[in-house]
């Protein structure tokens, strides 16, 4: 299984491929790449849309927008949703950005706690 990607624009470090079935193989030694950097480098800066822009294409507040990007929000159902149609792409794009993330997260925490 390979996680979709947007028109083609975003390079190979997205795709994931599956080991056994139901798992991803994640990076072991880095995050995956978070969501809100991929919005930012991947959408905002080519199709040059600022994230006030976005916002408001998104009809939500500039601050969800910018605690994505910087890091500080995860990019929840909702905002998947509203994200997908703004700019083309599927809501699993983005809810499989952010459960990578979510899961590299958990597995360190529960590596550190052994």
């Amino acid at each position: 299984m390979v996680v979709e990607e947007p028109t083609g624009r975003i390079g190979s470090r997205l795709k994931l491929m599956d080991r056994t079935e139901g798992s991803h193989m994640l990076p072991k030694e880095r995050p995956p790449t978070k969501p809100g950097e991929i919005l930012e480098e991947e959408f905002l800066k080519p199709l040059g849309i600022t994230q006030s822009e976005l916002a408001k294409r998104m009809s939500v507040p500039i601050q969800r927008v910018n605690t994505i990007i910087s890091g500080k929000r995860a990019v929840t159902a909702e905002t998947a949703l509203k994200l997908s149609k703004v700019l083309g792409t599927s809501p699993n794009f983005w809810m499989n950005l952010q459960t990578n993330l979510d899961l590299w997260e958990a597995a360190k925490v529960l590596a550190e706690a052994c």
